[in-house]
């Protein structure tokens, strides 16, 4: 192969019209990772060392996976004051752009709020609802040279406006490196303690807690492989927010946008990672046609070209559909972590949209602007979650506690009905203490 080929994006292409194309749809969006039982197996032992071991263990791992020569577990954690420091340093318009996007999250945030409530039935019982905020909650952020502010004000802030009384970020540190545009973020969303710790021995401890490192109620944030299975591994214990796969986007075009706009738009979720996927649906072929050059273009202005070039050409796709109402009927289908609807009228279209993370509308609105600074948040259900699952939001860290109280009229009327019910259970301790009320 020549190199000109080698360098070529070549995305699939796929025709609505073709009478394999369901089929090629299903292999295109089978992205279901091979099971890796060595790694779980990996895992479950260090997450059952940290639990039997503690801080020795979380010294011991990141001594030897992060290339560090840390002595004892105080120094694993990152004060308030290095955190204010850190984000002192940080240049003024970032520190502005940062101050923005955290105002704006902030404010999508407060809305998102549950509420008590009440109401009284005909025979004066009381039923409702109380909603508490969760104690603690742990939140990963990916370390090293990435940094990823905008995870940290993402999952900080919604927790925050929740009431969590305390959130506590890890973070790895390889090498010992800090990243002072992450510690920053965590000063400015409010985090209240931080630790140098990463891979499956952090989610270990914010699962289980050790002499330094507090318990909590949930984890949230992305990682990688052990990350991931460590948290399928010790949800019931605590809970998670979700299993995040690649990055994705799915784009429905008329093929009035400019080609080269739509072109980024794709390539802004490709660059994440080589399993990153990128689909450009249009009834416009010779649309695709001049957006695939526009990519092939463009390609050249980015730093990680060859990661996007490697998503595009093995994930990525250009389907070509009957109409933009077969278009959205595909997109369905995908159910994708993020939609962009770059059509002249996208509200028209947005009625028939039912599974996607977010949606963005028209063509002045791309993905990248939820990433950072829109408002809703961008932890987003991927791999197809979609059609049952949820952005995440206040509402996780919120818990709702249902209430009934029963007046003596009420208390009458109820007692007969639950008597009965439970003598079909079988359960009579459940039917007499309903009748005793009688």
């Amino acid at each position: 192969m020549s190199d000109s080929a080698e360098r070529e994006l070549l995305p699939t292409r796929l025709d609505s019209r073709s009478a394999d194309f369901d089929a090629s749809l299903g292999r295109l969006l089978d992205r279901a990772p091979e099971a890796d039982p060595e790694l779980n197996v990996r895992v479950a032992a260090i997450i059952a060392d940290v639990r039997t071991r503690g801080d020795d263990a979380l010294i011991e791992y990141s001594n030897r996976f992060d290339r560090r020569s840390i002595a004892a577990a105080a120094e694993l954690e990152i004060g308030a004051a290095a955190r204010a420091a850190a984000w002192r340093s940080l240049p003024a318009d970032l520190r502005g752009a940062l101050e923005a996007a955290a105002a704006r999250i902030r404010a999508y945030a407060e809305r998102q709020k549950l509420e008590d409530w009440e109401f009284a039935d005909a025979h004066g019982n009381r039923l409702g609802q109380r909603v508490t905020p969760m104690d603690r909650v742990g939140l990963y952020v990916p370390g090293g040279k990435a940094a990823y502010p905008s995870s940290v004000l993402m999952n900080a802030i919604p927790a925050k406006v929740a009431g969590v009384a305390e959130v506590v970020m890890v973070v790895p540190a390889p090498g010992g490196e800090l990243n002072p545009v992450v510690l920053g973020a965590a000063h400015l969303a409010g985090v209240d303690r931080v630790f140098t710790i990463g891979g499956a021995q952090a989610v270990a401890a914010l699962a289980y807690g050790t002499a330094s490192v507090p318990g909590v109620d949930k984890i949230v944030g992305p990682g990688n492989a052990y990350v991931a299975a460590a948290k399928r591994l010790v949800f019931g214990r605590v809970g998670i927010d979700s299993i995040a796969g690649p990055s994705e986007i799915v784009v429905v075009c008329d093929g009035a946008t400019d080609p080269r706009w739509i072109a980024m738009d794709l390539f802004s979720q490709a660059e994440h990672d080589e399993d990153a996927q990128s689909i450009l649906i249009s009834p416009d072929a010779a649309f695709l046609e001049r957006v695939l050059a526009a990519m092939q273009a463009r390609l050249s202005e980015l730093p990680r070209a060859d990661i996007v070039r490697a998503s595009i050409s093995g994930r990525g796709a250009l389907i070509a559909v009957r109409d933009l109402d077969e278009a959205i009927a595909v997109s369905n289908r995908i159910a994708p972590e993020h939609l962009e609807l770059s059509v002249a009228d996208p509200r028209a279209l947005l009625a028939q949209v039912r599974h996607a993370g977010a949606v963005f509308l028209g063509r002045h609105t791309p993905e990248s602007f939820g990433d950072y600074c829109a408002g809703p948040n961008h932890v987003l259900p991927t791999s197809r979650a979609a059609r049952f699952s949820n952005p995440l939001g206040v509402y996780e860290f919120q818990k709702r506690s249902s209430l009934i109280e029963c007046s003596v009229e009420g208390a009458r009327v109820l007692a007969p009905i639950a008597g009965r019910i439970a003598d079909a259970e079988g359960l009579q301790a459940h039917a007499a203490s309903a009748r005793d009320r009688s």
